[in-house]
């Protein structure tokens, strides 16, 4: 190697050596930390190092806590379809039918919550969902309901705080792919004969899937690990993971369990993620 190349890669390892050094310092080291404490016991009031498998064994051994997981991959799924549904035709209009002066104001627009704080969001919703809140006084005011629906503290509740957060999220990365898609696609597909519905579906929609899942798989991600929603908005009937986890650090005091479970967590995105990938490679090839 001469000399010019070394210093090169010198000047290399240097401009990306912050971001390692931050990455294992905050990343590396505390995950270790960690994935090593899932392995161990809560005895009494102390931790002890025994490394063993029992803290996962409990996991797969206790209905509620498989119960727990379920429910958080049910709703994160539920909420990633839904959003994904909602966000599309919203970033197409901005995309396609909003004039292209007019079209930064419309994403402004669009983002509005993410201008809100996510605690107080979840608030409002409560106010809006309650069975005194807007909605039941809404439609018992229409005369479309007699007595108040029972929609705060469920499932529902929780699947709409959460999709009116990131349907944002899909619409903003969807636009970017929708923006960059180039017209003659279009146009060539429909001078071969193509309608409308069999250009988007062959042309206009697998070309924009990247931004889908990208949008999509961070929804999941968002969504999977959030404790702030589903306590707020979902109360304690029907816990996710995220909740139970912090259960295990509040009243339990159950720290090598409460790793266990984060790292179950974390394996299930990580499921997610090469999932994603996998889809994506293949997409492009």
């Amino acid at each position: 190697m001469t000399t010019p190349e070394r210093a090169e890669r010198r000047r290399a390892w240097a401009a990306v050596a912050p971001a390692l050094l931050w990455t294992l310092a905050f990343f590396v080291v505390p995950f270790a930390m960690m994935a090593a404490m899932s392995l161990w016991q809560r005895q009494g009031r102390e931790v002890v190092r025994v490394w063993d498998l029992s803290n996962y064994q409990d996991f797969l051994s206790k209905p509620h806590l498989l119960g727990a997981l379920w429910n958080s991959i049910e709703i994160t799924v539920l909420v990633t379809v839904i959003s994904v549904v909602l966000a599309y035709p919203l970033a197409w209009i901005i995309a396609e039918r909003v004039p292209r002066h007019l079209q930064r104001l419309a994403l402004a627009l669009a983002v509005l919550p993410f201008w809100t704080s996510y605690v107080v969001r979840s608030y409002a919703w409560t106010l809006v969902l309650a069975k005194n809140g807007v909605l039941n006084q809404a439609l018992i005011g229409a005369g479309l309901i007699a007595e108040p629906l029972e929609i705060s503290a469920t499932r529902g509740a929780t699947v709409t705080g959460f999709v009116h957060f990131f349907v944002m999220l899909l619409t903003l990365t969807i636009y970017a792919n929708l923006v960059q898609l180039p017209a003659n696609y279009r146009r060539a597909a429909a001078d071969l004969g193509a309608g409308p519905l069999a250009v988007f579906w062959h042309v206009t929609l697998p070309l924009t899937l990247p931004g889908i899942m990208v949008g999509a798989f961070l929804t999941f991600v968002l969504c999977i690990g959030d404790y702030i929603t589903p306590q707020i908005l979902g109360g304690n009937s029907e816990l996710v993971l995220p909740q139970v986890i912090m259960l295990q650090l509040g009243r339990g005091a159950d720290l090598p369990m409460a790793a266990a479970l984060s790292i179950v967590l974390m394996t299930v995105v990580t499921a997610a993620w090469l999932a994603c990938a996998r889809w994506l490679r293949l997409e492009r090839a």
